[in-house]
């Protein structure tokens, strides 16, 4: 492991730990959009049902996609990580909110009714600004 790995690792496991809290923030946004016109979901395991099964839920998958492959990239013990794994991640970040990009239209979607909670803005704030200061 080099010096410049290990930076890199380092802030791209902060950018994370910013993604994870940031996916938080999304999923209890819509959360509450489902019990709102459904009802209160009673409890961890319905919820983590319809996550997995309910089209309300569906928007949020290519983040979850990302940050799992970021995920598998950060666990591989054998890689080295360079600048071009952050600009990866940057690239893929960036088409998650391309207008120009059809594949993530439903993401963008639930982010713009989402875009506005305080929570989510807070948690997009930390991860964007992390993403824009992490170089090799």
């Amino acid at each position: 492991m080099t010096a410049s790995d290990s930076a890199i690792r380092a802030k791209l496991n902060t950018l994370v730990g910013d993604l994870r809290q940031y996916h938080s923030a999304l999923l209890d946004f819509a959360k509450g959009e489902y019990e709102f016109l459904h009802g209160p979901i009673k409890g961890p395991f319905e919820l983590y049902s319809l996550v997995m099964n309910d089209p309300s839920f569906q928007w949020l998958r290519p983040l979850s996609g990302l940050m799992a492959t970021l995920d598998e990239v950060l666990d591989a013990k054998d890689t080295t990580l360079t600048q071009q794994n952050v600009t990866d991640v940057q690239h893929a970040l960036g088409l998650l909110f391309a207008d120009t990009d059809t594949r993530f239209a439903d993401f963008r979607a639930g982010y713009a009714r989402a875009k506005n909670d305080p929570r989510v803005r807070e948690t997009e704030g930390k991860w964007r600004e992390l993403l824009g200061s992490v170089e090799a």
